[in-house]
């Protein structure tokens, strides 16, 4: 009977691990860690507003991109409260639920970005294996039912995971390992077997982010073989030139997450300072790189910024 009163216990909170080792020096990294949440959003914000006021970027590619920047400030958005909580006000007190729902949208996000590196690179397979019928290939609706297709793939394949973790008795360890809410984070706490979560956790993965990585790997395969077939040399480069921007785009998603991947499953000896700078680089680089990656390789982002600046610039002097 008193197993069974166990078995429904749950923590009516969490609390949230900053950057172990380094408690004293919060304050000072409060302001770069701030910097950076500033980038992220300034950055996708402004690649958004470019998209959607310059009629040259109404094109698939850029409507993408757009997409991409949507769910990179979503995931900027997931971590932004408690990890400016824990660094500005040392506030690392999370609720159950509250938790939850963190690393509900946090995996969502996650899938979703991972979906659009999936349609980017169908669009760059499109555009250099037969550029004449871009268009015809690429509508609108096709983009719109692609953007549909990824949102709900990512909403339904992450739903069960809330409820998964609801069922868990929780009544020891209540100190999670992250400055935020992940799935494998809250598990390890849970005082019963996990195995369901863990299989879920698996499938999960390999639907989204497993099937992803290996359709960019295929569609880079096809691209390399289009690409031979060019007779010219200077037609060669131009046409790698244009994938350029997904490529770094890809590496900065899946290089981290592959790190964390490995550092969670065989790197149980190493220390939590590791562990946590590798899962803050997973969340964060992204957002953050993705919009100063597509700003140099963009020229109408990269005037937008510049005007933003002047504007700035002028608004302060005057």
């Amino acid at each position: 009977m008193a197993d069974n009163n166990h078995s429904y216990f749950q923590h009516s909170y969490f609390v949230l691990t900053g950057i172990p080792g380094l408690e004293q020096k919060y304050y000072w990294m409060a302001f770069p860690l701030g910097a950076i949440y500033v980038i992220a959003l300034f950055g996708n914000g402004v690649i958004i507003s470019t998209i959607k006021s310059e009629s040259s970027l109404h094109i698939p590619k850029y409507y993408f991109l757009c997409m991409l920047a949507l769910a990179d400030m979503g995931l900027a958005l997931c971590t932004l409260p408690s990890m400016l909580g824990i660094f500005w006000f040392n506030y690392k007190s999370i609720p159950f639920d509250a938790c939850l729902v963190q690393m509900y949208f946090i995996h969502t996000f996650s899938a979703i970005e991972s979906g659009m590196l999936v349609a980017m690179a169908f669009d760059q397979v499109v555009a250099i294996w037969n550029p004449l019928m871009y268009g015809t290939i690429l509508t609108n609706g096709v983009v719109c039912r692609a953007g549909a297709v990824i949102l709900t793939r990512a909403v339904c394949v992450v739903f069960p995971v809330p409820f998964l973790i609801k069922r868990l008795p929780f009544y020891c360890s209540n100190i999670l390992s992250h400055s935020f809410c992940l799935h494998q984070d809250i598990m390890r706490l849970a005082y019963a077997s996990t195995r369901v979560n863990s299989l879920y956790g698996l499938i999960a993965v390999i639907f989204t982010k497993g099937s992803d990585s290996l359709s960019i790997l295929l569609s880079y395969v096809f691209i390399l073989r289009t690409v031979m077939a060019i007779a010219s040399g200077e037609g060669r480069l131009k046409a790698l030139n244009t994938c350029v921007s997904h490529i770094c785009a890809v590496l900065i998603f899946y290089v981290p997450l592959i790190r964390v991947s490995v550092i969670h499953h065989f790197g149980k000896h190493l220390s939590p300072l590791t562990h946590a700078l590798m899962a803050n680089t997973y969340l964060l680089v992204p957002p953050v790189l993705n919009p100063i990656v597509y700003a140099v390789k963009t020229k109408e982002i990269r005037k937008k910024i510049i005007q933003i600046f002047v504007q700035t610039k002028i608004t302060a002097e005057g």
